[in-house]
């Protein structure tokens, strides 16, 4: 079985823009910006033979505010830009939803579809809901401290994407009594 990272897209692979202190979804190709730097550090979990998955909940498509097939356009640009593998989405506007994070549906999905082996898989987020969903599907979370990292449970806080992908880097090649101790 496979190890995998799941990535949010707002905010960690995405520059998203901050209103009133809260990130918003962009509902226009014209809004979204692909965090093209992040393209180096991405391969490099690649080349250490990881999944790299985009986990990311899209109410706006339920509620009518975001056109499914502008949503169709932003990944299609995504996976065009960076080296992901798939793109997995939760458009329910219900957060008791079982795909809507932070419930683990979309990481119980993407574990059937790709085979992978969940307790060796990551999270790298910069919310809480996504600390949560990992908590619960067995997954290690490592988080990019921001202000929506919340106080539930996580299993690393760091700076910055990069110190993320260190992280997942160093926990991916360490053997597995090691994994148990850090």
């Amino acid at each position: 079985m496979k190890a995998a990272v799941f990535l949010e897209r707002d905010g960690i692979l995405t520059v998203a823009e901050v209103l009133r202190g809260q990130p918003v979804t962009p509902l226009r190709l014209e809004n979204f910006k692909v965090n093209e730097s992040v393209k180096p550090l991405l391969q490099s979990m690649k080349d250490a033979g990881l999944v790299l998955l985009v986990a990311t909940n899209q109410p706006a498509v339920s509620r009518g505010e975001l056109p499914r097939n502008e949503l169709d356009l932003m990944h299609r640009v995504l996976l065009h830009k960076l080296p992901v593998d798939d793109i997995l989405l939760c458009a329910s506007d219900d957060t008791s939803h079982p795909c809507y994070k932070p419930q683990p549906g979309l990481f119980l999905e993407a574990a059937f579809k790709w085979s992978l082996d969940l307790d060796r898989s990551f999270v790298i987020s910069d919310k809480w809901q996504d600390a949560k969903a990992a908590h619960v599907a067995g997954c290690t979370s490592v988080m990019v401290r921001s202000p929506w990292v919340g106080k539930d449970h996580h299993d690393f806080i760091v700076e910055n994407f990069a110190a993320a992908v260190k992280k997942v880097l160093q926990l991916h090649a360490a053997p597995a009594s090691f994994c148990a101790m850090a």
